[in-house]
């Protein structure tokens, strides 16, 4: 992809929208696969009393829009101003008690996990039945919208065009078989089996442009410059939770 290419896929605006200011991209196919549209908000004549405590609104108990859910409740419900990037937010807007829940829950991924994705980590990594490996450095792109593998080779696979994720992970204690969890991007919620494990690697399966069915790639934790698989395990744990949120955005 060129710099000019690129520079219009990663250009964004800001804009005002009853739910307050956003920076969204300039072309909506560019946006971010994590992210959430904003919700159509319940109709003021069709709520008269708050969707959580049932309070009856009147001129002194006024009501709120959730910016998250679009429900209307009273300001006791929701009154907590979260930050919300996955809906392109400048600033922290209101949200039910429930909603701000989810969101702070979110903000680790966003200002933690996120940045480690973007660093990107060491794997061995294996296309389709090839039985040779190459090393090379996976990380997520600045736009959030393609895994960048690179080495020998440049690969670039459209977070879009994944359809189904498996961690594999290595159980304990000692004799355990190895559990693995299994995450399928087209099923509405994913399944996790197994308590205390440690990712081990990643097989994924995405469309290819240009080729029919779908391609399988496996990423197996390498060793980084200092001889050391921390940084591609806790990698392979921020993606784990990356493709929860995939989930949650393709079931929106």
């Amino acid at each position: 992809m060129s710099s000019e290419v690129a520079a219009r896929c990663d250009a964004k605006k800001l804009v005002r929208s009853p739910s307050g200011l956003r920076m969204v991209p300039e072309h909506r196919a560019f946006g971010s696969p994590f992210g959430l549209e904003e919700p159509q908000w319940v109709p003021d004549k069709e709520c008269p009393r708050c969707m959580q405590c049932d309070a009856k609104f009147d001129f002194l108990t006024r009501k709120h829009h959730c910016r998250r859910c679009g429900k209307c409740f009273c300001d006791k419900c929701c009154g907590q101003k979260v930050a919300l990037p996955r809906m392109c937010f400048v600033d922290p807007v209101r949200q039910c008690s429930a909603c701000a829940l989810v969101s702070r829950k979110e903000a680790e991924f966003f200002d933690k996990q996120l940045r480690v994705l973007l660093s990107g980590a060491t794997f061995l990594v294996t296309f389709g039945n090839s039985e040779k490996s190459e090393t090379m450095v996976c990380r997520l792109s600045n736009n959030q919208r393609y895994l960048l593998l690179d080495g020998d080779s440049h690969h670039e696979i459209e977070v879009a065009h994944i359809s189904t994720v498996q961690i594999l992970t290595e159980g304990f204690p000692t004799g355990e078989k190895d559990i693995h969890t299994y995450t399928s991007l087209l099923g509405s919620q994913p399944t996790c089996e197994g308590g205390n494990a440690r990712a081990t690697g990643m097989s994924l399966q995405y469309a290819a442009p240009g080729s029919e069915g779908t391609t399988q790639l496996k990423l197996t934790a390498g060793e980084d410059a200092n001889g050391s698989r921390r940084p591609s395990t806790v990698w392979l744990v921020a993606m784990h939770k990356a493709v929860k949120l995939l989930c949650e955005s393709r079931d929106q």
